[in-house]
């Protein structure tokens, strides 16, 4: 049973549109995109926990627990997956890790902005952690994804958006 409610798109939307008139920043402290970071996050972290589980048999999930992360784009709460045999070691966010590497939060939003194919993905995965995935595992992790980002990519758009452009030489 979930303790919290799933990610929701559109009440992302909603915030940052918020958050955007209240001239909130985009990143750091507080910043719009800081939920969007955490989601993805912790996506990443429980498919991560997922492929431990199927190549180690005999071994379960064990609850969740949370830690205090801070990043470029801000301090958040971040729900980490356990197994019960206390072998499951995230490469994504290490144990114990509450400093997140300024690269990976924009390497993540420009993955989910960027709609990366397979061949982007793994580039960026062996990039940032020498990590080489399988087609077949990178397969089952964005066909876990794909179908989140295509329903926020087929929302209905409003039928006009105000748009301010400055442009200027200091």
């Amino acid at each position: 049973m979930k303790d919290k409610p799933d990610f929701s798109y559109e009440d992302f939307e909603r915030e940052a549109i918020k958050g955007l008139y209240e001239k909130k920043n985009f990143m750091g402290e507080n910043g719009v995109f800081t939920p969007l970071i955490k989601h993805f996050l912790e996506k990443a972290l429980a498919l991560e926990l997922e492929q431990h589980l199927k190549q180690e048999g005999g071994n379960k999930r064990n609850g969740l627990t949370t830690k205090t992360v801070k990043s470029s784009t801000g301090e958040f709460e971040l729900t980490t997956p356990r197994d019960r045999n206390n072998t499951f070691v995230p490469e994504i966010v290490a144990k114990r890790q509450v400093v997140l590497d300024d690269d990976l939060c924009e390497k993540v939003l420009s993955m989910y902005g960027k709609g990366m194919s397979y061949n982007d993905i793994k580039a960026f995965l062996y990039e940032i952690y020498a990590l080489t995935l399988s087609p077949a595992q990178m397969s089952e992790i964005t066909d876990k994804i794909i179908p989140e980002l295509e329903q926020w990519q087929a929302r209905p758009l409003e039928p006009v958006y105000s748009i301010v452009w400055f442009d200027a030489i200091h």
